[in-house]
């Protein structure tokens, strides 16, 4: 069988690892950017480039930005009582493509896993703490997925949060159990945000 050049190889390898592309997706994406090398993989591999090389957590709220304050968090028009946690940047951004959220964010990196050995530590919750006894916040809102691991780590922050006497809530019915935020439709997404309730 005829194997390609050992950097296109290495290439798709790299390309293969990205979720959602196995090791025939990889091949035919990298196919596809060799025969359009001037329109797509050129331009591509410059905007990588650049994003590598300017992409960084914004110091509030972990959101991905290319400057110290993510654009969320740098407008003055975004309510500060009210703050979204999330378990990861997509999840952010699944939130704001529903468009049914205007206050801010705190994204966690992650959840709580024994299994794992990921800890509060771990994930950006003592920084959470931090923040609420920092800022004017009424409302803490747990929009984590809605698995074994989302709900331990909701717990252990709303016990976490409990000293504070910030009002504690969590998505309401519209996400299923077991589903992820990103997966999503905005419908589903924005009633859950509208239907959040205490824990």
């Amino acid at each position: 069988m005829a194997r390609a050049p050992g950097e296109i190889e290495a290439l798709i390898a790299l390309m293969a690892r990205l979720p959602g592309l196995g090791p025939r997706s990889a091949r035919r994406a990298v196919l596809h950017l060799l025969k359009k090398r001037t329109l797509v993989m050129e331009p591509l591999a410059l905007a990588m480039a650049r994003v590598a090389e300017t992409a960084r957590d914004c110091r509030v709220c972990g959101n991905i930005s290319d400057d110290e304050l993510c654009p969320i968090c740098a407008d003055p028009a975004r309510g500060k009582g009210v703050i979204c946690v999330v378990e990861d940047v997509s999840d952010l951004w699944a939130l704001e493509r529903a468009g049914g959220f205007s206050g801010r964010y705190h994204v966690l990196g992650g959840t709580l896993s024994a299994l794992d050995s990921v800890g509060p530590e771990a994930l950006r919750i003592p920084d959470l703490v931090d923040r609420i006894a920092g800022e004017s916040v009424s409302e803490v809102i747990l929009a984590l997925n809605a698995t074994v691991e989302g709900q331990t780590t909701a717990h252990y922050i709303a016990e976490a949060l409990a000293p504070s006497g910030v009002s504690v809530s969590t998505l309401g019915r519209g996400v299923p159990m077991g589903g992820e935020l990103d997966y999503l439709d905005d419908g589903t997404i924005a009633a859950a945000l509208a239907a959040r309730r205490q824990i």
